[in-house]
C-alpha cells in the first residue's frame, strides 16, 4: 500500500501531466494579469476569514481546484496595478529555473552536494562585483535575503574591524554600529542579535529629504566614544525602504575611512541600479564600500527569495565564521570558496544561482537595465504628476520608482489628514483594483507605491490618483 503511494508520488507521467497543466494555467495567469485584464489585484479577506477557508479546504476542498483556489487567494504582481511592496513580477524564465531548483534540490552546504550551481553562483558574484567597481581580489555569495545578507555582513564587519575573535571567545566591549534613522530595520534587528544592545544602535537623524545626515556624523561618532562605545561599523542605505531615497555613500565613505572602520552598503533594492547608466550615478561611492548587499528578487526580476553579499577584500567572504562540523568540513589554510556552509548562516539553501545565470545567459546584463531604469522612470513620472496636483504633496521628490505621497487639505489638522489617508489606504485595499502600501513619516500618514511592474503606464498611475482623489472627497465628507 505504501510503496504504490509512493510510486504514485515520484511518477514522472503524473509529474509531466500535472506540469503541463500547471504550466498552461500559470501562462493564463500571467497572460491576464500582464494586460491588467484581470479583474483585481487583490482579494482582500480578513485574516480570520481567509484561515477558516483554507482550513475547511483541507477537509472538503476540491482537490483538482487546489492550485486555481491558490493563485486566486494570493496577490496578482504581474498586474501592472501592483504598485505596493518591494517583490517584482518575477520574470517567467527565472520561475522555470526557480522549478529546476526545486526539483534537484541540490542542498549546496559542500560543494559535492551542488557541483553547478556552487560554480556558477561564483561566476555571478564576481560578474556582480566587477559591475560595482571591485577588483579581482573581491568575491561574494548568495544567501537567503537582504535581512540575512545584511547581518552575515555585519558580523564580517566585526571579526575584521576588532582585535580579538568575538565568534569564538565572546566580548562584554561595548559595540556600535552607525546608521540612518531611516534605514531598513533589519539593520536594528541585526545589532540586537548580535548583542548590541539598543545603545549599540547609534541611529544618525535624517535630513529634510530622507537621507542620512553626514555632518552630523562626526558630532554623532565623538559621542559614541565618549560612552565608551567601539564603533566598528557604518551603514549607508541604497535606497532606504520607506522613501526610496538615497544616503551619500561618497561621503559616508570619507568617512569610514577617516575613523577605519567598516563601509557597508544596504543596497537591497536599489543596488541593482549599477546596471543602469541612467541611475547608477546614484551609487557614486559605492565601490569603496567594504560589503554591498543587493537582492535579485527586488530589481532584478527574480522569484523570491534570493540575495548577493559581495565584499571588497574576498577574504572577509570566507573568514565570517569558524565553526568545524566534522562530517561536512575540514579544516583548510586555503579559501575553500566551493564549500558554502563555511560562508553562510545556511548549512542547506536553494540552487538559487541559477536564477542569476539564467537570465544573463538568456537576455544579457541589458535587461537589467531596461527594468531599473524603465521602473525608475515610472517612479520619476509619478513624482512630477503629484507635484502638479494642489490636493497632493510628496513627502520628497522620487530618486527612484518608490513614491510617497498624501491627500492633503489645508483647512484640515495633521491628525485628520492621517485618518483621511489611512482610510483612503484601506478602501483601495479593500476594493482590489489597485495594490498600494502606507507609511508615516515623522508623524505624518503617506500613500506609498513602489513600481515594480515594467507594464505599468503612466495612465494607470494618473488613474490611480484620480481614484484617491474621488475616495479623498467621499471620506472627507464622512469626517
Amino acid at each position: 500500500m505504501g510503496n504504490e503511494l509512493l510510486k504514485t508520488v515520484y511518477s514522472p507521467e503524473n509529474f509531466r501531466k500535472k506540469g503541463h497543466e500547471l504550466v498552461d494555467r500559470l501562462a493564463d495567469h500571467l497572460e491576464t494579469s500582464l494586460h491588467g485584464e484581470s479583474e483585481k489585484v487583490i482579494r482582500w479577506n480578513l485574516p480570520e476569514d481567509e484561515y477558516a477557508f483554507w482550513e475547511s479546504y483541507l477537509e472538503h476542498g476540491d482537490t483538482a481546484q487546489l492550485f486555481p483556489e491558490i493563485i486566486a487567494h494570493t496577490i496578482h504582481v504581474h498586474n501592472p496595478k501592483y504598485i505596493g511592496h518591494q517583490v517584482c513580477p518575477p520574470a517567467p524564465l527565472a520561475s522555470l529555473a526557480g522549478l529546476i531548483s526545486s526539483l534537484l534540490n541540490n542542498g549546496m552546504a559542500v560543494y559535492e552536494m551542488g557541483m553547478a550551481p556552487t560554480a556558477i553562483e561564483r561566476v555571478i558574484t564576481e560578474f556582480i562585483c566587477r559591475k560595482i567597481g571591485y577588483d579581482e581580489n573581491s568575491r561574494g555569495f548568495l544567501t537567503s535575503g537582504g535581512t540575512l545578507a545584511n547581518l552575515t555582513a555585519l558580523l564580517s564587519a566585526r571579526k575584521a574591524i576588532l582585535n580579538h575573535d568575538i565568534w569564538n571567545e565572546g566580548s562584554a566591549e561595548k559595540l556600535g554600529i552607525m546608521v540612518c534613522d531611516e534605514a531598513h530595520y533589519c539593520i536594528a534587528r541585526a545589532a540586537k542579535i548580535m548583542g548590541l544592545g539598543a545603545k549599540g544602535i547609534i541611529s544618525i537623524p535624517a535630513s529634510n529629504d530622507f537621507s542620512m545626515d553626514v555632518s552630523l556624523l562626526e558630532e554623532y561618532y565623538q559621542k559614541a566614544i565618549k560612552e565608551n562605545l567601539t564603533v566598528f561599523a557604518i551603514v549607508g542605505s541604497a535606497p532606504s525602504t520607506a522613501t526610496g531615497v538615497y544616503d551619500n555613500l561618497e561621503a559616508i565613505a570619507r568617512f569610514a575611512s577617516k575613523h577605519n572602520i567598516w563601509f557597508h552598503v544596504d543596497g537591497a533594492h536599489g543596488g541593482a541600479s549599477i546596471f543602469s547608466p541612467k541611475y547608477k550615478p546614484l551609487l557614486k561611492g559605492l565601490d569603496q564600500a567594504d560589503s554591498v548587499v543587493i537582492d535579485g528578487h527586488k530589481m532584478m526580476m527574480m522569484p523570491t527569495i534570493t540575495t548577493a553579499l559581495l565584499f571588497k577584500n574576498g577574504d572577509h567572504s570566507h573568514a565570517t565564521f569558524s565553526q568545524k562540523a566534522d562530517y561536512l568540513l575540514e579544516q583548510s589554510e586555503h579559501e575553500d570558496w566551493y564549500n558554502l556552509a563555511k560562508r553562510t548562516f545556511e548549512c542547506t539553501k536553494t540552487m538559487m544561482s541559477i536564477q542569476w545565470y539564467t537570465l544573463l545567459k538568456t537576455y544579457g546584463e541589458a535587461v537589467f537595465d531596461a527594468y531599473v531604469t524603465t521602473l525608475y522612470d515610472l517612479g520619476h513620472y509619478f513624482g512630477e504628476r503629484i507635484e502638479k496636483e494642489p490636493q497632493f504633496e510628496l513627502a520628497v521628490r522620487p530618486m527612484s520608482n518608490i513614491v510617497c505621497f498624501r491627500y492633503t487639505d489645508r483647512t484640515r489638522t495633521t491628525s485628520k489628514l492621517n485618518k483621511i489617508n489611512g482610510s483612503i489606504r484601506q478602501r483601495i485595499l479593500e476594493e482590489g483594483e489597485f495594490y498600494i502600501v502606507q507609511t508615516k513619516l515623522r508623524g505624518v500618514h503617506y500613500l506609498r507605491t513602489t513600481i515594480m511592474n515594467p507594464f505599468t503606464t503612466p495612465k494607470d498611475l494618473d488613474h490611480l490618483l484620480h481614484k484617491v482623489k474621488t475616495m479623498a472627497k467621499d471620506i472627507s465628507n464622512t469626517l
